[in-house]
């Protein structure tokens, strides 16, 4: 029988309460719709009290309760169960010393880029990370308690939307190795001074490096000099990448021949040509990041290469399916997770450079949370979709009609105030040999687009 993750007397122990019936738990959940046998159930307070879902956690499985009230379950008593969940965290990154831990940040390629280090971490040997998105106040520390006491190496996803998030889970984790992936204007409502807000709160993230720990830094972006300089005050190693001759992981080229890419790059000088499976451009410079961080973290190059090359596309974050419509099929990239004006620009710009026997279409949902100069962001994004040659451009959303308004007519293929009510215009405009593109903020349901789009064809929808 594999060891358990914890015990009721090591969760005590990390935590300061009292065990009222043992038991070891093989996980760690806070969510009974996605609780697992064996898990310790944390119920922390919310919306609604975890406390209501001890039994339903108890009836999925779960081995026993971090509690804060009676429950009728075997359980470890605190005062505060989201401070236990925090100080479980840090007891288990304190129990594995040997680990080399990286975080990443950034505001563009989070997720996609800390799934990526883990495909190389696990090639490498016993291996921990994120789940999805899991990098808030919660999902970090939550990240940290679910670490193996076996774990060598493990990466973790560290996000924010207000200045001061990021630092307490950066000295959570206390990283060997970060990379901020880009900075742009994202979440800039919740900065008064916008983007230089943002750029120094991503900064945050070096506070919590382990000393002599690598910063990986993206020196196309226009704030890389701010986040060098925040570096080294920490007295952080800069390790760069970008496309100038200078960088330590060099772009030189990005070759998309067919349902992959070809990236040729110099890392230290030493000339790479890698085949990966992600299409989208801005992949050029997540996989320099990444190699960054994984020799970092101590993974062998030829490992590292293989990650990359066997990494696929994340689920509403590139993925593509092929549809069929009629007699033929035509091609869905879902990139409806989430959009900011960097991703968009960036996906508009991959959408253009694509071979394509039809049409190239764009789906469009508001991108949220970007301040007085939302509607500014918007209609700008008429410019790159000229540029790229887009076929026909269908927006749904308030702001998106800012958009809309700035395309001209040839390339309008239609409004609605709600993705709901775009999705129909989308799915009866498309033909076979399209490649159609649905991108927007997860706030404002651009995946009920793309939803519409996959389950097309004989009723229930069959994807090719």
């Amino acid at each position: 029988m594999a060891e358990p993750l914890w015990t009721a007397a090591e969760i005590a122990a990390a935590t300061g309460g009292k065990v009222t019936a043992g038991f070891d738990a093989t996980g760690v959940s806070i969510d009974t719709r996605s609780i697992e046998e064996g898990d310790l159930f944390v119920a922390l307070a919310g919306v609604r009290d975890g406390h209501e879902f001890v039994a339903q956690a108890m009836a999925k499985g779960a081995a026993g309760v971090l509690a804060s009230q009676a429950v009728d379950a075997p359980a470890v008593m605190v005062p505060d169960t989201f401070k236990a969940l925090e100080t479980l965290g840090v007891a288990a990154r304190d129990r594995a010393p040997r680990v080399r831990r990286g975080a990443v940040t950034g505001s563009v390629g989070k997720t996609s880029v800390t799934q990526a280090i883990m495909a190389g971490l696990k090639l490498a040997g016993p291996a921990h990370s994120s789940v999805k998105s899991y990098n808030n106040h919660i999902g970090v520390p939550l990240t940290l308690s679910r670490m193996p006491k076996a774990t060598e190496r493990a990466v973790f996803e560290i996000g924010m939307n207000h200045a001061d998030e990021i630092r307490p889970l950066a000295k959570f984790v206390r990283p060997h190795a970060v990379v901020v992936t880009t900075v742009g204007p994202v979440h800039t409502e919740n900065f008064p001074d916008g983007e230089t807000g943002v750029a120094r709160a991503k900064a945050e993230i070096f506070e919590g490096l382990e000393p002599g720990g690598v910063a990986v830094l993206n020196a196309d972006n226009r704030w890389f000099d701010l986040l060098k300089a925040e570096a080294a005050k920490v007295g952080a190693t800069v390790r760069t990448f970008g496309t100038g001759e200078s960088c330590d992981a060099r772009l030189i080229d990005f070759q998309v021949p067919g349902g992959h890419a070809v990236v040729q790059a110099r890392l230290h000088g030493k000339a790479l040509d890698f085949p990966i499976l992600q299409t989208g451009l801005h992949w050029g410079l997540n996989s320099m990041a990444v190699l960054l961080m994984l020799e970092a973290l101590e993974v062998d190059l030829n490992d590292s290469l293989a990650a990359l090359g066997s990494f696929e596309p994340l689920a509403g974050r590139g993925a593509e399916t092929k549809v069929r419509k009629g007699s033929g099929t035509f091609t869905l990239i879902d990139e409806s997770y989430n959009a900011n004006p960097i991703s968009m620009a960036s996906a508009i710009r991959t959408l253009g450079a694509r071979e394509t026997a039809g049409r190239r279409i764009v789906a469009l949902t508001d991108m949220l949370e970007l301040g007085p100069e939302a509607q500014a962001f918007h209609a700008g994004l008429a410019e790159p979709l000229e540029a790229a040659a887009i076929d026909l451009v269908f927006c749904a959303g308030p702001l998106m009609k800012s958009l809309w308004d700035a395309l001209p007519p040839t390339r309008r293929g239609g409004y609605a105030e709600t993705a709901a009510e775009l999705a129909p215009q989308v799915v009866q405009a498309v033909e076979p040999g399209d490649v159609v593109m649905v991108k927007g903020s997860n706030g404002s349901k651009a995946g009920a687009i793309a939803q519409a789009l996959a389950a097309f064809g004989s009723g229930s929808g069959e994807a090719a």
